[in-house]
């Protein structure tokens, strides 16, 4: 986590590469698409899932939720939270560590709440929240704090939103480690509700400020930019993934921004542009790698490189490398990586092995 990562994901060019363990042939029907038309074809295979209801949340809570010791794994407070004890009963909660309850992320107001609605119940979603943190949260959309007026206790703030982001009402700001996850989530809930979320902008006053109106982009310019920023400085975590495996098994649906992260940028992100018609004339050299490679890139004086693990992790940023130069790996393990080159005119990604 805390990693910056670009905007444009660089491994989008590999979708073989999955970060959870989604079926085999899960997202084929995704495959080759970009845009308005990628989120509808995600649409298509994530719609379909099995609705939960408001009280089955507490059990699931503890198969999706559970931190290595046991407690309940807040992502707006450092409580130790115990499951079924500390469980909302609809006393206390006046101050941080007494009780957890449900919290829907994307704010129930902002899609009317209504309890038999499939929205109110999503698990990727919800999530278990201190009580009194989750209550000054309200129905405020997540946001950069300038000024706070509230912090809890693992730092997550409730003030007068940073009006350079584009907005400048009052925003509850979640901490650096869980807006990745967060990000994530609102890209779920703009592909999965494909049908329903251009309604929703005329609903809740809070929503407005984030809401377009229409079922793509589904979200404001301005906020379109925060959620990528946020999805890209966060990378997804073991959490994350283990999440998203633990819903599959309850829901029978995916996050499918957890297993391929680069699919928010596919969509969302106009600039993300992967030039793949030079990629043939491009190579990287020897590959195998030991200690050191170089990059063939005819008709290009300088150019930027990244390299990234498996897991969306960036290892190496050299932003000017010139021809023939050698760029150093030994630090590196062996094992698979992936090379972002960017040049004038376009980006490619190649696979590049490491073997000593």
């Amino acid at each position: 986590m805390r990693k910056l990562l670009p905007l444009s994901f660089l491994f989008w060019l590999l979708p073989i590469f999955l970060l959870a363990q989604a079926p085999t042939g899960y997202y084929d029907a995704a495959s080759g698409k970009t845009g308005a038309t990628l989120k509808t074809a995600l649409f298509n295979i994530i719609k379909t899932h099995t609705q939960r209801t408001y009280t089955e949340l507490w059990t699931d809570f503890q198969t999706t939720d559970k931190r290595a010791d046991g407690y309940v794994w807040d992502i707006y407070s450092s409580c130790n939270l115990v499951f079924v004890t500390d469980q909302d009963n609809g006393t206390g909660g006046t101050t941080e560590c007494d009780k957890y309850n449900r919290e829907h992320s994307f704010p129930n107001s902002w899609f009317g709440g209504v309890q038999s609605s499939p929205m109110y119940t999503d698990l990727f979603h919800m999530y278990p929240t201190d009580k009194k943190v989750n209550n000054v949260r309200s129905n405020y959309i997540y946001g950069i704090v300038q000024t706070p007026s509230y912090t809890s206790s693992n730092g997550s703030k409730l003030g007068s939103s940073d009006p350079t982001t584009g907005f400048s009402g009052t925003v509850f700001e979640p901490i650096d480690e869980y807006k990745g996850d967060l990000a994530r989530t609102y890209f779920y809930m703009a592909t999965c509700y494909e049908d329903k979320i251009a309604s929703w902008a005329s609903i809740a006053t809070e929503a407005q400020a984030i809401l377009d109106g229409d079922s793509f982009p589904a979200y404001k310019t301005w906020y379109v930019q925060l959620l990528l920023k946020w999805s890209s400085d966060d990378p997804v975590s073991q959490k994350e993934i283990d999440r998203n495996n633990a819903i599959y098994g309850i829901q029978g649906n995916r996050n499918p921004f957890i297993d391929h992260p680069e699919y928010a940028a596919m969509i969302w992100d106009a600039s993300n542009s992967v030039t793949t018609t030079t990629s043939s004339a491009i190579s990287i050299y020897p590959n195998p790698a030991n200690t050191e490679f170089k990059i063939d890139l005819p008709n290009q004086s300088d150019f930027s490189v990244e390299i990234f693990d498996l897991i969306g992790k960036r290892i190496k940023k050299i932003d000017e490398v010139n021809p023939n130069q050698a760029i150093q790996v030994g630090d590196l393990r062996n094992g698979l990586y992936l090379v972002r080159i960017k040049y004038n005119g376009g980006s490619v990604v190649k696979k590049m092995t490491i073997q000593r």
